[in-house]
């Protein structure tokens, strides 16, 4: 059997369920056909679960993914000149005036912890697996998704060294919004997507329906349902309620690898029959792409006499 066989196997589950249990992994390593430094694989299910929550988060679909171990640096052009057409004869300009700025992306661990009773620690190895890293997995991109949103919405709107600008359009929801901070955005911005909360999807609506249904209000882009960002009505004035662009901009690095690290503790609940069981994945995220992105923000309201 190759690794990924036995990785996928009932036996290396129930191995794998044994050492989260007693951080004792010789069982899962005894199985694997070659030797493994570090920690040990996990299993292709775990694998799949983790990609599976991943990609079924529309929003994070839609984000960059790197693997670089440590803080990631990752620089950007803050400003350029144009280049020039020269004539035959006449003086050269100067050299491009190119400044450039960097985003450090510093890793940080991302937690979510659950108890669960004695009854379902006595699960069969891949039951168990199964049932924990479900719930882990999808607590955890919801997490990183809030994350994300609050790295645009602390983002600058001038040019700065060390953060991507995301200028704001301040407007509420009409059948030209989206189409106004779309027309913001640079040419590099290919794939434009609006991520708003599923309520304020109605107040969309309902100023295409106003329109006698004349323009689709959110011409043509793919609608990504958040519930990180607030819904139009609830939100405050000036609050970001919708981000437009491309969420390439985004980039989540992964020092460790895409897996989740889990912890077993059996003793703080004992007189409860539970069991508490930590997870957390090592992430370091924000915007790392300029001119991608716009912030849509509630405007203040209309005075009245």
């Amino acid at each position: 059997m190759t690794d990924l066989e036995i990785r996928n196997s009932a036996e290396y589950c129930e191995a794998y369920k044994h050492y989260i249990i007693t951080g004792d992994d010789k069982e899962c390593r005894s199985l694997l056909t070659t030797n493994v430094s570090g920690d040990v694989p996990v299993p292709v299910m775990v694998e799949n679960t983790v990609k599976h929550a991943w990609e079924s988060n529309a929003f994070l679909s839609k984000v960059r993914k790197t693997a670089f171990r440590g803080n990631l640096k990752v620089p950007f052009e803050k400003s350029n000149t144009d280049a020039y057409v020269h004539t035959e004869g006449t003086t050269g300009l100067t050299e491009e005036d190119l400044q450039l700025g960097i985003v450090t992306l510093t890793p940080a661990n991302i937690k979510k912890w659950i108890k669960i009773s004695d009854e379902a620690v006595a699960m069969g190895g891949e039951a168990f697996v199964q049932y924990v890293y479900d719930e882990l997995a999808q607590k955890i991109m919801e997490k990183l998704v809030s994350e994300l949103v609050a790295k645009a919405n602390a983002a600058p709107t001038s040019a700065s060294d060390t953060a991507i600008v995301i200028p704001k359009a301040t407007e509420a929801p009409g059948v030209m919004t989206v189409q106004d901070a779309a027309a913001q955005l640079s040419e590099e911005a290919t794939d434009i997507c609006i991520a708003l909360n599923p309520l304020t999807i109605q107040a969309f609506n309902a100023a295409y329906a106003s329109g006698n249904f004349a323009i689709d209000p959110f011409a043509g882009v793919t609608v990504i349902k958040c519930s990180a960002l607030p819904a139009y009505s609830s939100a405050d004035t000036n609050a970001m309620y919708a981000i437009v662009g491309d969420l390439k901009a985004f980039q989540v690095n992964y020092p460790e690898g895409e897996g989740i690290v889990t912890k077993w503790d059996d003793l703080t609940y004992a007189e409860d029959d539970m069991v508490k069981i930590v997870a957390r994945q090592y992430a370091g995220y924000g915007v790392t792409a300029p001119g991608r992105l716009v912030r849509l923000c509630k405007p203040a309201p209309a005075e009245t006499t």
